[in-house]
């Protein structure tokens, strides 16, 4: 009884998201306070009832209610409660169901705290999100139902696949669809200012702090991903340029941009048809993205559906909500007005130069992830473009932009003084030569490109507490006075330095893994060593251990310390599920300040087993400096003045009305 009441309340968040997408456009139309209201009811109930029907499902997988199709999939009895939970959207009927879940949550989002908005904006982003939620319920409902039965019910499922059955999973599709679907609501603004045919300063302070939002997420997804990547599949890597890791990280550059291009316009009402453009296409970008994992025209750890129909029904969404608002924007970008002018050496020309390289960026990536797609569909013939292809056109693109990332905050609006920026900076291009020296004469001296590549990581990071210093007055004034002038500055500029500092962090950790890092390939007997960072492994032998719902030979190592001291074991296995009769290798690793020792083994041979073994230095800073720019966006968005919004005269319903 509780599937069909799953399925029911699907089916009535369908006819609620059809009022929602019409009515309040309708009353935004011919001005009728009341019509526009009713999208803020139907969108919470609506949220509500996707709810429920999420619940519902959660329970089945909770209980092991294998007459549920999707169940009887993904889940088994034995399997740990955890994973049972999480195995609701560790498949693509329940991550869709996740999907709009979070779709609606924006919508109920909007009409709950967008009471200081224009009403009439208020109803037309609402009814946006209507039609983004019909759109994907009736994919829901017609190709992916996460409620069909199985008559009679089978006593056991199939499990879930085992690479999925891992606390990332917990994490990193819910953060990640924050994310991607939390930039649903720049687009409705987006398409909502569009249609009313009326873009400002307002409207950019508006939609600043759901993208914000969305992009923290975002960002915490990615790095989730690649976290779970990273120590669960026993690679040793944690990026492989992978069409659906690039399908994330393309509308992760483009809210980047998106967030940038906002405070421009805000600020001095300029880049109008810049910032709506980009609106659009980041949530396209995401559109793009759910396309990839779901149509079957890739195969990847990271997708969920192989089923063509899937995939054409996707492809029509797509092409209704992108092709549709990029009409629209089409016919109104001539009506919208240029905005102020400004100084090309100015704040404004340092977000405009960082437009034009994350875009140019974007650019690259979604070249190089779809143009082996479009061979393949033209020609039959598959290509692939790896790591090559993107380290060699993106790193070029990136490294000036980062370089001149400290400058921005410290040029003044309209226009700035470039020579008077690079005076405060200063101290901190001293500091990163220290560093450099230091790195090269201490580290490594065979490697020019770690010294470079750790001066930049930290020349983001002064250069964000210079920014900090300066507006703080410090060496300018008393101790009291700096303090007093912290205090006073807006979250905003904190969360901003946070932001760039942690991007510094991540720099910091790519190039010490990808420089520094020590790799051992051995084949290893019982009583061997083998020698990574100064640490030393001894192989104990493999000795077998059975878990909840899988089997696994664990291979073990006593694990010696520089200083010879024993810091004890490290047991790296290969696993192995029954129910799918899949294996996987789990890695040892041991962390080390920020720095980790990780093992991975292969298949044993007849002359001993297959070890793999890597130092990685300071390779956490790639998840810590994502957390830390998650922090920053956080900050910015306590700031009283995202949290308000643009100040707007309170209006009566009669006088909204009228």
């Amino acid at each position: 009884m509780a599937v069909e009441l799953g399925h029911f309340a699907l089916v009535l968040a369908l006819a609620l998201s059809i009022v929602q997408a019409t009515v309040p456009l309708v009353g935004a139309r011919v001005k009728s306070y009341q019509l526009m209201r009713v999208g803020e009811t139907v969108a919470i109930a609506g949220f509500l009832l996707i709810l429920v029907s999420f619940t519902t499902l959660v329970h089945g997988y909770i209980v092991s209610d294998f007459s549920i199709l999707n169940v009887w999939e993904n889940s088994h009895s034995a399997k740990p409660m955890l994973f049972k939970i999480t195995g609701t959207w560790g498949n693509h009927e329940g991550s869709m169901l996740l999907w709009v879940m979070i779709l609606a949550f924006f919508a109920a989002m909007v009409a709950v705290f967008g009471r200081n908005l224009p009403p009439s904006l208020r109803a037309n982003v609402i009814a946006v999100q209507g039609m983004v939620a019909v759109a994907f319920l009736l994919f829901i409902l017609f190709t992916s139902n996460p409620f069909t039965r199985i008559i009679p019910a089978p006593i056991e499922g199939k499990d879930l696949n085992p690479l999925l059955q891992d606390i990332g999973l917990a994490i990193h599709p819910p953060l990640l669809y924050l994310g991607y679907v939390g930039f649903s609501i720049s687009f409705s603004f987006a398409v909502a200012a569009l249609i009313e045919g009326r873009i400002d300063a307002a409207w950019a302070r508006w939609v600043r702090p759901w993208t914000l939002l969305a992009w923290a997420f975002l960002t915490g997804g990615i790095a989730m991903g690649s976290y779970w990547a990273y120590y669960e599949l026993g690679w040793g890597g944690f990026w492989f340029w992978d069409p659906v890791e690039n399908a994330s990280f393309l509308p992760w550059l483009a809210g980047t941009a998106l967030l940038h291009s906002a405070i421009v316009m805000e600020k001095r009402s300029a880049l109008k048809i810049w910032t709506v453009l980009l609106a659009i296409l980041t949530f396209s970008l995401s559109l793009m993205g759910t396309f990839l994992v779901r149509s079957g025209v890739l195969t990847s750890v990271h997708a969920f559906a192989t089923d063509p129909a899937r995939g054409v029904f996707i492809l029509i969404i797509l092409l209704l909500f992108i092709g549709g608002s990029l009409a629209l924007f089409g016919l109104r970008a001539s009506s919208l007005t240029s905005g102020g002018l400004f100084h090309p050496i100015s704040r404004e020309g340092a977000l405009v130069l960082n437009n034009l390289i994350l875009s140019t960026c974007t650019a690259t990536v979604l070249i190089g992830t779809l143009y082996p797609l479009l061979i393949e569909a033209l020609t039959g013939e598959k290509i692939s473009v790896g790591a090559p292809f993107f380290n060699l056109t993106f790193i070029p693109l990136v490294v000036p932009l980062l370089l001149a990332v400290p400058f921005g905050p410290l040029l003044a609006w309209k226009r700035g003084d470039l020579l008077g920026a690079a005076q405060r900076l200063q101290f901190a291009f001293g500091a990163v030569l220290v560093v450099m020296i230091g790195t090269y004469f201490f580290s490594d001296k065979t490697s020019t490109a770690a010294a470079l590549g750790l001066g930049l990581g930290f020349w983001l990071i002064f250069g964000a507490l210079t920014d900090i210093a300066f507006k703080a007055g410090v060496g300018k004034n008393s101790l009291s006075v700096v303090f007093s002038r912290l205090k006073g500055l807006p979250l905003s500029v904190f969360g901003t330095a946070f932001a760039h500092a942690g991007i510094g962090l991540t720099v910091i950790g790519l190039v010490s893994v990808t420089t520094l890092q020590i790799e051992r390939i051995v084949l290893m007997k019982p009583n061997d060593v083998v020698e990574a960072g100064g640490y030393t492994l001894k192989f104990s032998g493999v000795t077998p251990f059975k878990g909840p719902n899988f089997t696994e030979d664990q291979a073990r190592f006593d694990l010696t310390g520089p200083d010879g001291r024993r810091l004890g074991e490290i047991a790296a296995a290969k696993r192995l599920y029954p129910a799918r009769g899949m294996p996987t290798t789990e890695a040892g690793i041991r962390t080390f300040g920020l720095s980790q020792l990780y093992v991975s083994i292969g298949e044993a041979t007849p002359n001993g087993l297959v070890v793999h073994a890597w130092w990685k230095p300071r390779v956490t800073l790639i998840w810590i400096g994502a957390l830390v720019m998650m922090f920053g966006g956080g900050l910015s968005l306590c700031d009283r003045r995202l949290r308000v919004g643009a100040p707007t005269r309170r209006k009566t319903a009669v006088e909204a009305e009228a």
